[in-house]
């Protein structure tokens, strides 16, 4: 990092440290009490009396905050809500006139999807929004706001990914889904961070890959596209997300000992057919030479290569939290690992380098 830090402003960027351990850490450390504290405490009365009305529902997201609104879909989904995820920019574009929109802005700011609310509410539709900042531009376009209690302190979001889930997961409750176990959350959470030994150990072999490629179905297609983004995000390394099945129709051919694969299994609804087809892909990219690992509640052939990070089980919780709850420290460790063993700092995704702060500002001003 340049010695130079003129472009360094406290009320702007995340606390700026020259070495582990970072914000990042500290931030996954706080979550077993925190979401457990949201899981089984949120105040959701009001967002349920938008989601539970007539019509479908569709929940909202840009980034990190779009993975966890579709994590929220998958929860809303297994507890019979007629929910489909949407992208917030499109929502925007194309705004339905009927039902609710649901939408996830951690830090309430963000513009596609607070325009995503208020065209939904201009056509309208009845709209809630989960936010840790209630004041945010968004919650001005929302009949009710979730408001879950942590701001994320670094720029490569955790809390800010998980804080939703668990508020997705209190919302459920209140829909009539069954309550959540008291410390249930938290022990779930917490054992995904004891893994922290392994996920050094995958992050070891994978950090001199070219690029990932992250692979899951069901609700583990929500954790795949979150861990590409972290990845990408805290150490820049290229990752990609493919659909468990997608991937074995015409992606092979472009990877090879230079890639690494991880496959996140911890959704417990696939059943022996999904344990065959993963199985199938290990094989397949092992034989091309491609490193392999996998986040999972259970054990995989073929990953000598780079390894197994266990996810826990939590069997108190619907299959759909249960799988984004297991899988999301798991991911987030990985990827704080792999920045410290490519020398990154996670907290500020690259605005510490002048051409990407530049990007920045002009992704922001447009």
């Amino acid at each position: 990092m340049s010695g130079e830090r003129d472009w360094y402003s406290p009320d702007v960027f995340p606390e700026l440290r020259e070495r582990p351990p970072w914000v990042m850490e500290e931030m996954v450390a706080s979550e077993p009490e925190l979401l457990e504290g949201i899981a089984t405490g949120a105040d959701t009365a009001a967002a349920a009396l938008v989601v539970r009305g007539a019509g479908p529902v569709e929940v909202v997201g840009c980034g990190t905050s779009e993975h966890a609104a579709m994590g929220v879909t998958a929860m809303l989904a297994e507890a019979g809500v007629a929910a489909a995820p949407r992208q917030a920019f499109e929502a925007a574009l194309d705004p339905r006139g009927e039902g609710a929109v649901l939408a996830v802005s951690h830090e309430g700011g963000t513009w596609a999807t607070a325009e995503a609310l208020a065209a939904a509410r201009a056509a309208g539709a009845r709209t809630a929004l989960i936010t840790a900042r209630p004041e945010g531009a968004a919650a001005r376009h929302a009949d009710a706001v979730l408001t879950t209690p942590a701001v994320d302190r670094s720029w490569c979001h955790t809390v800010g990914y998980t804080s939703p889930l668990a508020a997705g997961l209190a919302l459920t409750a209140r829909l009539g889904a069954p309550p959540v176990p008291a410390g249930v959350v938290r022990e779930v959470v917490a054992a995904g961070i004891a893994a922290r030994p392994q996920a050094a150990a995958v992050a070891g072999a994978l950090a001199g890959c070219a690029r990932l490629v992250i692979v899951g179905s069901g609700a583990d297609r929500v954790s795949a596209r979150e861990l590409a983004l972290k990845v990408e995000e805290a150490c820049y390394l290229p990752a990609v997300m493919r659909d468990l099945e997608t991937v074995l129709h015409g992606h092979l051919p472009a990877e090879g000992p230079e890639t690494g694969l991880v496959l996140i299994a911890c959704d417990r609804r696939g059943g022996e057919r999904h344990r065959l087809r993963a199985q199938t892909l290990l094989r397949a990219a092992a034989r091309i030479g491609i490193r392999c690992a996998a986040i999972s509640t259970q054990s995989w052939d073929g990953l000598a290569a780079a390894g197994e990070l266990p996810a826990p089980r939590a069997a108190g919780l619907p299959a759909a939290a249960a799988a984004l709850l297991g899988a999301a420290a798991p991911l987030q460790l990985l990827a704080l690992e792999l920045a410290h063993a490519r020398g990154t700092n996670p907290d500020l995704i690259r605005r510490d380098q002048e051409p990407y702060r530049e990007a920045a500002k002009i992704v922001e001003g447009d």
